[in-house]
């Protein structure tokens, strides 16, 4: 069996109004001020001002931030560092989707030690400690609550940098479906189709371990049995539930065990045609699990590509990257893109420019 390590850092608190209790966690974890990195959506539904109320009630001093958007990048990295370090935060709370939780743990790193984000892609990188952190995540998505990673794209050149470290997680999740129910079906779509390929890629990875495996089985238990349910009706509460759970083990198979082609596939769409991740996600995944050819992917479904397009399919998502406005004549350029991607070393079958290229030309 391939060897490996685990450490619980994040307690995780999952069930119905337990955004209510935000406010014993932070007391518990000793906030004081505290910084929300929340996107315009969460004050829009009210989830905000719900945490706002929650912290006051502790006495907890709070200022909401949201100057950045789904896709966040090194210079509202800065705009969040500098918006910070004039209130004395000893805390941070991420509410949100992906780029919520992403973005509090890297406004996170450059706060407390410095520097640029840029200095720290990769893992292991950060000397110092960090404040601590809660993770509320109002998608049922990326999995980044589950995580010590951080994508964030270079501002100059628009290349998504992958930020680990340890310090990075957060001390708390709290995972609430009546948080996730409020999520727009678009979001629902794309975040949903992400969480998925999260479970598929994690299963055959290289890094893949024994502990790995069962989340990506839970996760995909979960979320192929609810995704569909939670499209046709966002007041079917349970489905959200099951896909919210079903992100996290994802996102905590991540952890363990990394991704695959598909993701080093998508990015370069993100970064060259603004393609959301999760469309670009849903465009990859069924070719590169035909070509990936895992014999264990027989255990999640015995015609794997079919049920993804299914999916995607009840999801609204295109399937061609021509249906997205991509040039045949690019597909070259995102192949190169796509070999540089970190998340390619790990697939089961090696990633090169040839195989890029032929992956593309079938999603085309």
């Amino acid at each position: 069996m391939t060897p490996f390590e685990h450490a619980s850092r994040t307690r995780l608190v999952f069930g119905s109004g337990r955004i209510h209790e935000i406010g014993r966690h932070a007391r518990e974890l000793g906030f004081r001020r505290t910084l929300i990195v929340s996107d315009a959506g969460m004050q829009k539904a009210g989830h905000v001002a719900t945490v706002l109320s929650a912290l006051a009630g502790e006495g907890i001093e709070s200022s909401p931030w949201s100057n950045f958007d789904a896709n966040p990048d090194s210079q509202m990295v800065e705009h969040g560092r500098d918006f910070a370090s004039k209130l004395n935060v000893d805390s941070i709370i991420g509410l949100g989707g992906g780029s919520s939780m992403d973005c509090a743990k890297a406004i996170n790193i450059v706060l407390t030690n410095g520097g640029r984000i840029q200095d720290y892609w990769g893992h292991g990188k950060v000397p110092g400690a960090m404040l601590p952190m809660i993770g509320v995540p109002s998608t049922t998505g990326t999995g980044s609550e589950a995580q010590s990673y951080a994508l964030i794209s270079d501002a100059a050149t628009h290349v998504k940098m992958a930020i680990g470290d340890e310090k990075a997680a957060f001390a708390v999740a709290i995972l609430d479906p009546e948080v996730a129910r409020t999520q727009p079906r678009a979001v629902r779509a794309v975040a949903g189709y992400d969480a998925i390929s999260h479970a598929v890629e994690t299963y055959v990875t290289t890094k893949r371990n024994a502990l790995s495996l069962c989340y990506s089985r839970e996760a995909w238990r979960l979320m192929e049995g609810s995704f569909e349910r939670l499209m046709a009706d966002a007041d079917d509460v349970e489905a959200v539930a099951e896909m919210q759970l079903g992100a996290w083990f994802s996102g905590a198979a991540i952890e363990a065990s990394m991704l695959g082609a598909t993701h080093a596939l998508a990015n370069p769409l993100t970064a060259v045609y603004g393609i959301t991740h999760g469309q670009a996600i849903a465009v990859m995944l069924p070719h590169v699990v035909g070509w990936n050819e895992h014999p264990d992917y027989m255990e999640l479904h015995a015609d794997l590509p079919r049920r993804l397009r299914e999916l995607a399919d009840a999801a609204g998502l295109a399937c061609s990257l021509q249906a997205l406005g991509v040039a045949e004549d690019r597909l070259p350029v995102l192949a190169e893109a796509a070999t540089k991607q970190w998340t390619g070393k790990f697939n089961p079958r090696p990633l090169d420019f040839d195989s890029a290229l032929e992956l593309y030309r079938c999603a085309y």
